[in-house]
């Protein structure tokens, strides 16, 4: 456990919904494309020098993730062997906390169910072991406005504190408009003239999934009487691999740096009630576990 600080205790007692987004990055934070995203990622803590490593793909942004630890024993993390004992359900358990998870892919994905049990999340809801009841799996990637919709009842009226794990899909790749998601927004995107690429405005079309699905989360939690007291967390697997180099610099309007630029992220800490919070401390994924805590 990490040593008490000035904000250690600030949102004790609070609900927590803690967000994995498939390629979340800040080149998908934009004020008019993504408004939601935009307003969380600027009132609530504001990363300066927050990167993403990409260490074995998903499975090691989530080891980092849900751990706090550099991702050296995934093949191990991925029998759902290894005791945590600080395992991110299992410390909201132990804090009587009603703890869920949910992913709108398949639920046995890399192990998904296994490593998650052993994390203690003994309440783990995806495509073919009961999410695909309320949602559609079987188009691709899987909408994530429909995988925060379908079980939110199951927890916002809780009488208990929640914490909830959403694994989310919506911004996969690859990005053209072959892709479900991306195809869903096509026509707002190609409406604002951009002059990107297919494969940069795919990728943008694509992370519209998760903002409206946030801007829907918020309404909820607030028709339920419990978003002031609720925090909510979003931090990336990955940077957008499934754009090339090239994409990422049209984006950006200059040739990246592929030792370290390439890897900077952003990453949300909010609640409604919060004022803003400039974060200069150069951090990682690592860095949001210890935030968790």
């Amino acid at each position: 456990i990490t040593q008490p600080n000035e904000k250690t205790g600030e949102f004790e007692g609070y609900n927590f919904i803690y967000f994995m987004v498939e390629a979340f990055d800040y080149l998908s934070i934009d004020k008019d494309l993504t408004p939601t995203l935009y307003k969380l990622v600027n009132s609530g803590f504001v990363f300066e020098n927050l990167y993403s490593p990409t260490i074995f793909s998903t499975i090691g942004g989530e080891f980092q993730e849900v751990t706090g630890l550099y991702p050296a024993a995934y093949a191990t993390f991925k029998k759902g062997t290894t005791y945590f004992p600080m395992g991110l359900g299992t410390v909201f358990k132990e804090n009587n906390y009603l703890v869920k998870a949910y992913h709108n892919n398949t639920y046995t994905f890399q192990n998904r169910n296994l490593y998650l049990n052993s994390l203690g999340f003994d309440s783990f809801v995806a495509c073919r072991n009961g999410l695909e009841e309320k949602i559609n799996c079987k188009q691709w990637p899987q909408s994530d406005v429909e995988m925060i919709e379908a079980p939110v009842d199951d927890y916002i009226n809780s009488e208990v504190p929640f914490m909830t794990y959403y694994v989310s899909v919506s911004g996969h790749s690859g990005y053209t408009w072959g892709n479900a998601m991306s195809k869903k927004h096509k026509a707002e995107i190609e409406a604002l003239n951009l002059g990107y690429s297919e494969g940069v405005l795919a990728y943008l079309a694509a992370q519209m999934e998760l903002d409206k699905a946030l801007d829907e989360l918020i309404k909820k939690l607030d028709e339920a009487g419990v978003l002031e007291e609720t925090v909510i967390a979003i931090v990336g697997d990955h940077y957008p691999y499934g754009l090339t180099p090239e994409e990422i610099s049209e984006f950006k309007g200059h040739t990246i740096d592929e030792e370290y630029e390439l890897f900077e992220s952003s990453m949300i800490i909010w609640t409604p009630e919060m004022k803003g919070e400039t974060v200069e401390k150069l951090c990682s994924k690592i860095c949001s576990e210890y935030f968790s805590r």
